[in-house]
Formats: C-alpha cells, sequence, structure tokens
C-alpha cells in the first residue's frame, strides 16, 4: 500500500466505472496539512473542509497549516502531531479532516461506492481516521497487515455515535496489561452510517477465526496472495529466502478457497489478478470478485507523481523493472515490495547516503519502558536511538523509512534545512505481466476507466476492478 498513490481523484474514477474505488487511508493527516502548505492551488481542499462538520475544525487548521502561493522551493513543511496514546486534540482533529477530505473528494459527482483501506499495524489512528471517513459517506472500510479484530465493534460503537476504543500494542506489556486508544464522535454531534468491513487476510486459518465470534466477524474478505504489492505477510513456519534474498512461499501459504467459501462470506481475490480471465477463474472458484491495485496504481488518475509513473511504465515495456519482496525493508518486521527504481531508496547508496530520521512516526512501535511509561521506536529511525530504547542494534540494518518514502513518491517529499529532498520509495506487485496488452489498447498514458475495460473485457483478452492501492470489484456488472 503508498501514501495517497489511491487518492480521491483515482478512487472517483473508479468508482464512475461502477466499481468500488478505494482510497488509501495512511497518513492522510500529513496529506493534507502538506497540500495546504502547497497552497491547495484548485482550492478543492478548503472547499471540502468547508463541509468537514466539527465545529472550529476547518478554520484552526487553515490557520495552522495554509500558506497562499505555497511554500517556496526546497522550504521544510511544518510538521504534524506525531501519534501517540495520549490525547492530543489537535492531532485528533487533523486525522479527521485528513479522511474527511479524501473521501469527500472520492464520493463527488457520481453515485458509485467508496471504500477506504488501513493498515492494522497504524493502530493509533485507526478511531480517529475511521470516523473521518465515517463522517464522509464511505461505503465500506478494509484492512489488513494484521488482525483486524475489534474493527468491527469499532465501526458499531462510532455510528452510534460513541467513543471508539482499540486496543494497542505494546512491545513488552506485561501480562494482562491492556493499552488503548479512543476517539469521542461526541464533539461533532453529527449522526453516521456505518460501513461495510472487508477484511484483508492471506491464511484460511485467520478467516476463520474473525467468524468465529460475531463480535469479530467481517462483512467479507479480500483475499491477498503473496505477490500483491504493499507488504505481504511472511511465510508460514521459518522463513526461507531463495538466491536473491527473498521470501519462499509453498502450499503452507496459500489460501483454501473452498473452505473460505464454506464462512458463508462474500471474497475477493487479491494479488496478480490483472491477467487476461482472472475475473472469471475468481467468479468460478466462488469469489465475489478480484482486487487489483498496480494497474491503477500506473495509470494517470494514480497519486504517483508523473515522472516516477512514466519512468516505471517504461522500464517494464523494456522489461528492465524489477519489483522485489524485501524481508527487511520494512519497520513493520513484514516483508514489502520494493520497485527497484534508480534515484529512489531502493538504490544502497541513496540509502545509506540519506540521514536516519523518524519525524512522521507512522510505523513506530509502542514499547514499555522499566519505569512502566509508554515509548516509541522504529528500527529505520537512528539507530543509537532505537538502540537506546532497548531495541535490537541488528534490527536496523536495511530498514527503509517507508513514511518519508512513501509520501515523497506523490511529489510531497519533506526538505531538510539545507534544501535536500527525501528520496522516494516505490512498491507495486510483482505480476506486471498484464502491462503490454493493456497500453497496446489504450497507450503509455491509459486511465483509470481503460484498466476497469481492460479488466472486464470478455476471457480471450484481460478482466477485473481495482483494490488495495486502487479499488475493488463488486459482485454484480458495473452499473
Amino acid at each position: 500500500m503508498g501514501v495517497a498513490v489511491s487518492g480521491s481523484r483515482l478512487a472517483r474514477a473508479v468508482a464512475e466505472t461502477g466499481q468500488l474505488g478505494v482510497v488509501s487511508g495512511v497518513a492522510l493527516d500529513a496529506v493534507l496539512a502538506r497540500r495546504l502548505q502547497r497552497g491547495d492551488p484548485d482550492g478543492q481542499i478548503r472547499a471540502a473542509l468547508a463541509h468537514l462538520p466539527v465545529p472550529g475544525a476547518a478554520e484552526r487548521i487553515l490557520r495552522r497549516y495554509f500558506v497562499p502561493g505555497g511554500l517556496a522551493a526546497g522550504v521544510p513543511f511544518r510538521p504534524t502531531p506525531r501519534l501517540g496514546l495520549q490525547p492530543r486534540p489537535d492531532r485528533d482533529e487533523l486525522t479527521v479532516a485528513g479522511n474527511f477530505v479524501e473521501v469527500f473528494l472520492a464520493k463527488q459527482g457520481h453515485r458509485g461506492r467508496i471504500g477506504i483501506n488501513f493498515l492494522e499495524k497504524i493502530q493509533l489512528a485507526t478511531p480517529a481516521a475511521v470516523y473521518g471517513a465515517m463522517l464522509a459517506g464511505v461505503d465500506a472500510v478494509l484492512m489488513g497487515a494484521g488482525i483486524p479484530a475489534e474493527i468491527p465493534g469499532l465501526l458499531d460503537a462510532l455510528s452510534r455515535g460513541e467513543p471508539g476504543v482499540l486496543t494497542v500494542t505494546v512491545a513488552g506489556a506485561a501480562t494482562g496489561e491492556r493499552h488503548t486508544v479512543e476517539f469521542d464522535p461526541r464533539g461533532s454531534a453529527v449522526a453516521t452510517v456505518r460501513p461495510q468491513f472487508l477484511a484483508i487476510v492471506s491464511a484460511t486459518v485467520l478467516a476463520a477465526y474473525l467468524t468465529r465470534d460475531p463480535r469479530t466477524a467481517p462483512d467479507g474478505f479480500v483475499l491477498e496472495g503473496p505477490s500483491a504489492g504493499g507488504h505481504s505477510a511472511p511465510p508460514r513456519g521459518t522463513m526461507h529466502r531463495d538466491a536473491d534474498g527473498e521470501p519462499i512461499y509453498g502450499p503452507r501459504d496459500r489460501i483454501d478457497l473452498a473452505k473460505v467459501a464454506a464462512l458463508g462470506l462474500p471474497f475477493w481475490l487479491a494479488g496478480g489478478h490483472a491477467a487476461g480471465g482472472s475475473l472469471d477463474a475468481a467468479r468460478a472458484a466462488g469469489a465475489a470478485g478480484i482486487q487489483v491495485g498496480t494497474a491503477f496504481a500506473l495509470c494517470r488518475d494514480s497519486g504517483l507523481a508523473p515522472e516516477l509513473r512514466h519512468r516505471m511504465i517504461e522500464q517494464a515495456l523494456a522489461d528492465r523493472l524489477t519489483v522485489r519482496n524485501v524481508p527487511d525493508a520494512s519497520p513493520t518486521g513484514f516483508p514489502f515490495k520494493v520497485v527497484q527504481l534508480g534515484g529512489t531508496l531502493a538504490d544502497d547508496e541513496i540509502y545509506r547516503a540519506r540521514s536516519r530520521r523518524c519525524d512522521l512516526g507512522y510505523l513506530r512501535t509502542p514499547f514499555r519502558r522499566p519505569d512502566g511509561a509508554v515509548g516509541y521506536r522504529c528500527p529505520a529511525e537512528p539507530a543509537d536511538s532505537y538502540v537506546r530504547k532497548g531495541g535490537a542494534i541488528e534490527d536496523t540494518p536495511s530498514r527503509r523509512c517507508l513514511c518519508n518514502g512513501l509520501v515523497a513518491a506523490i511529489g510531497l517529499a519533506q526538505h531538510g534545512r539545507d534544501g535536500s529532498a527525501e528520496p522516494p520509495l516505490l512498491t507495486l506487485g510483482q505480476n506486471l505481466e498484464f502491462l503490454p496488452g493493456l497500453i497496446a489498447r489504450s497507450g503509455p498514458d491509459f486511465s483509470a476507466a481503460d484498466v476497469v475495460a481492460h479488466l472486464l473485457r470478455p476471457p480471450a483478452e484481460p478482466v477485473s476492478t481495482s483494490g488495495t492501492g486502487g479499488s475493488v470489484s463488486r459482485p454484480s456488472r458495473p452499473g
């Protein structure tokens, strides 16, 4: 999953075709603040903020972050509050607003459906982020990269106008010790409709576990294979690597579709399903449809910086683009797909030349200090700082700052005092075989609508819809 790669423009374009357009819900507070500091040249963000039903919030956010005409080139962005367990109204307000704005803009001008995708690993942001999306009328919430057992209850509480509480994993916490993060929506006094919840899972056993109790059961599943972009689950059991250092997946990592179907909930297949016939094959296996991200990430409606997108397409067509599943790139410890593109954090020389910092902090891990207080650390921060906080030095080599790298990939890189910009980091799925056929029909500057048309063609030609960085298919035909 990227940051705002599947933003409002892409999700709206997909929804206009009759499919479910999905907004990426990661770091939208920082995205909102930085776009305002860029001057919001088309005025869309300020127009959306005018509809935010939280008294005084829009005015406070504009006063703090909006820069008429935008910051001068190379000037650092004003920082945003980092996530934490302790309540902080300005942080929650910005998180609510960022998610509201992206979903609100995605829903304009059509009657289609819009979803939002969150990472379970970013627990500290979830209650406020979910509520912001719900205020904008989001139709579906998707979540993966963890066990989202408490999300159905969170959606229930927030839709009733009650405080939403989520358990937070704290490393080293004592047995029986529970830490939570809470968001109280009563300040907005606005009723919201409960969206559907789709759990993104990569194991049959997790799907079965979630459906065991009505309090944890989702409304459906996205079954994600290891070739999908962004984070993927590590192989079950002991991890073995191939000659390139990538994880080797085996029979234990295959999802049993028949067993998932027997759970009685609709499911969509994700990861490598943009080729011809994929949608029909998925439906024949009992799926409601498929989820596609990479094809949409490369379309012109994507939030990726155009220069980076064009370079990836050019190299892919020349069969020179590699996407590696790197086990130790992400601070989360999950394998992460990294596009091997020069000038990005995939380049070891650029990685080593970058000053390690943790100024966004979405992937920081809460940990219990010796005195019982909670601290925060990230293996991608300066190594001496991480070790001082009790982290192991062997966790730090090769860790990329996903927060800064993914935000830089959409053209919102932070600048240092010397004017240097954070280098981008790019992620895609590993199956790019669909691309030549799509470009042969639609040209290299293809749109989201072109992708949907490509995916919905009969089996003799390509078929499907969009997903976690793009969007998810609906079980019925478009419209």
